[in-house]
């Protein structure tokens, strides 16, 4: 993180509210480029293992287990900066990404815009 200083991943957490399910959306984004990559969810013990170890690391609702970004595809996010917002709810990660965000293979989830005639790929 560009922060240099060690930082404490309990009293970060503190201030995260958190959802009913112990859940915070983070908007992961690229470092060089501000492009948004993707939003996932993250949980106290993902948040804390990110700010740890410095590679993210999301909740999978899905498979109820947290999720090392990467893990499978190599695709893995490095830890730039983190921010909270105003209101506390909802996460920026600045992250180094290896190869492509989406599970699609692009290189972000957001690539898709509204036409007269439905959904349209713009990336």
């Amino acid at each position: 993180m560009e922060n240099t200083e060690i930082v404490d991943a309990d009293r970060l957490i503190a201030d995260v509210q958190f959802d009913d399910r112990g859940l915070v959306p983070a908007i992961a984004q690229d470092h060089q480029t501000g492009r948004v990559l993707m939003m996932a969810w993250m949980n106290a013990e993902s948040l804390a293992e990110t700010v740890r170890t410095g590679r993210v690391v999301y909740w999978s609702r899905s498979r109820k287990a947290l999720w090392r970004k990467g893990d499978t595809s190599g695709h893995i996010q490095r830890l730039v900066s983190l921010q909270l917002d105003c209101d506390g709810d909802t996460l920026l990660l600045q992250v180094d990404q290896t190869g492509p965000a989406c599970h699609t293979g692009r290189t972000a989830c957001f690539f898709r815009s509204p036409t007269a005639t439905g959904w349209e790929i713009v990336d």
